[in-house]
């Protein structure tokens, strides 16, 4: 296992469309995500892309405990999650701003419009299936770990850039919930 560098905005693996992967099992594919894990801790990020470790490959993970979800619906919070070829589907058209961080963009936060209720799925690394609906912050964590997958940076969906904000600012001067984990 090895912590592995985070790639930050601007670099072309973060850009791009990330490849199918086609057997979850394979050794490479476990080694990546036993590296993605111990990256993820030592960041203290919510989640995690495979596009973020320089890995063009559609592998994410992700958790959405129950003290952060902020309410007592089983939707909103999800265990720790690895997620290979995710797909979402939105089940609602509600959507809700919240503030958004990112291991690829450090130091900055911004308001970010996300659905409210979707329904996901994808393959564990033995190859079996996992789908589950999702809202509010669970929702929230597993659409912008699947925007990774598709070159897609918070920044890109926010309404108006004059959200986006340094962390320092953020803290010291904004009204905001809780601090939300960076990823």
């Amino acid at each position: 296992m090895a912590i592995r560098k985070i790639a930050r905005m601007g670099h072309p693996v973060l850009r791009r469309v990330a490849a199918a992967i086609d057997d979850p099992s394979a050794p490479e594919i476990a080694a990546l995500a036993r590296d993605m894990i111990e990256t993820m801790k030592d960041a203290n990020g919510a989640g995690l892309a495979a596009p973020q470790v320089y890995e063009p490959v559609r592998l994410v993970m992700f958790e959405a405990p129950a003290a952060r979800a902020g309410s007592d619906d089983p939707l909103e919070s999800c265990p720790f999650t690895i997620l290979v070829n995710p797909e979402i589907e939105i089940l609602g058209p509600e959507m809700a701003v919240d503030w958004e961080g990112c291991l690829s963009v450090p130091g900055l936060r911004g308001l970010v419009p996300r659905h409210t209720h979707i329904f996901y799925r994808g393959l564990d690394l033995q190859g079996r299936t996992v789908a589950r609906e999702a809202v509010g912050f669970h929702a929230r964590v597993v659409a912008h770990e699947c925007d990774h997958l598709d070159g897609v940076l918070y920044p890109q969906r926010m309404r108006d850039l004059k959200d986006l904000v340094f962390e320092t600012e953020w803290r010291h001067h904004l009204p905001q919930r809780e601090s939300v984990p960076n990823d």
